[in-house]
């Protein structure tokens, strides 16, 4: 089904890219994506850009910033906007956005889908799942404000979506793919980038399996008895070095939710995760019962693995040369359409010019 593939933390920019700047990131996304496509596939496409390091280098070659929270959200608009109009011919769907655009993210799939003869739900439901768990199941400090969703004809997908936390001044993004993923909700990810480590509530550690399972039960139960535990947990002292408090937490808030869950009784964490309602502070509430009460102790271990560096707008490491990215873009689009004909020395090239960068990093 899918695998998270990375996330990456990036300082937290404001602002947009400049309209000439933009313009030029539309149509090079497209050629490139095309260019892809034409070479290897609409798959390919997909698990380049669940790829935080090729996402991360796709953003540079475009000339954003390399270390920007805005190169997510910048080359995502790109790219959306650079092969609208062309969905059909690329067979490649982009939905989503950052802010209010992300709301509207079911009703695009939903669409598109229609379109295509696809069945809209499972996608919804990935979309969704995969929202909820980069906010309530894993709970590293990142308010989730950007989600992109990307699928092809085929119902494969991927998804890009971006955290902020405003207190520390960064954002973190995190990738999705539709492919080989057994289980949502336990170790959703083959790496994990970013800047640091923070502390964090991963309940989709391997080391959480426990939890899981207790949480899931304890959802089950009389809402008036998992209240009562929980007041009695926020009474106690708990030690300074433990990383999940209730301070925040108001058990009658929990309760309304509690009552939904016993009557729905999920019959796993990743119903429970999904269900309406059931967010962050609940989650946090049942995981600190779950170690409290029954002794499964939920993983504390940031999903955070390694970081990188790559870059731009800025004149970082060096100004945009207008000119250059003019070329660029040409040489794609001729390149594309050639080879659609039949010639395929511009591609032949391409391939070569791909094969002697990668000797040369």
């Amino acid at each position: 089904m899918a695998h998270r593939t990375g996330i990456s933390d990036l300082p937290l920019h404001y602002g947009k890219a400049p309209p000439w700047l933009f313009d030029r990131m539309r149509k090079l996304s497209r050629e490139i994506l095309f260019a892809l496509a034409e070479e290897y596939g609409v798959n390919e496409i997909l698990k380049r850009l669940s790829d935080p390091f090729w996402f991360q280098a796709f953003g540079c070659v475009l000339g954003f910033d390399w270390h920007s929270s805005g190169l997510t959200t910048t080359v995502c608009g790109a790219i959306k906007e650079g092969i609208s109009g062309l969905n059909d011919e690329i067979g490649l769907y982009v939905t989503g956005g950052k802010g209010k655009v992300s709301r509207r993210t079911p009703d695009e799939i939903v669409r598109f889908s229609e379109k295509v003869g696809l069945d809209p739900e499972p996608l919804v439901y990935a979309s969704r799942i995969s929202a909820k768990v980069d906010s309530a199941a894993v709970q590293d400090g990142y308010q989730i404000y950007h989600h992109m969703f990307v699928f092809d004809v085929n119902g494969n997908w991927c998804v890009i979506q971006q955290g902020m936390n405003a207190s520390e001044r960064t954002a973190r993004r995190y990738h999705w793919l539709s492919f080989e993923l057994e289980d949502f909700v336990c170790e959703p990810h083959k790496a994990v980038c970013c800047e640091k480590v923070v502390p964090a509530l991963n309940m989709v550690a391997l080391e959480s399996e426990e939890a899981r399972k207790v949480v899931t039960g304890i959802s089950r139960e009389k809402p008036e008895t998992v209240v009562c535990e929980i007041k009695k947990a926020a009474s106690l002292r708990l030690p300074g070095r433990h990383e999940v408090a209730l301070s925040d937490i108001n058990p009658e808030r929990i309760g309304s939710i509690l009552i939904s869950t016993y009557e729905r009784q999920p019959e796993d964490f990743e119903t429970l995760l999904g269900m309406k309602g059931v967010g962050p502070k609940t989650i946090r509430a049942l995981a600190l019962l779950s170690e409290l009460v029954y002794g499964a102790k939920p993983s504390m271990r940031d999903p955070a693995r390694f970081s990188f560096a790559h870059g731009g707008k800025d004149a970082h490491p060096y100004p945009v040369d207008k000119a250059t990215y003019d070329r660029s873009i040409s040489f794609l689009e001729n390149a594309i359409r050639e080879a659609k004909i039949g010639r395929i020395e511009k591609m032949e090239a391409f391939r070569r010019l791909h094969t002697i960068t990668r000797l040369q990093t």
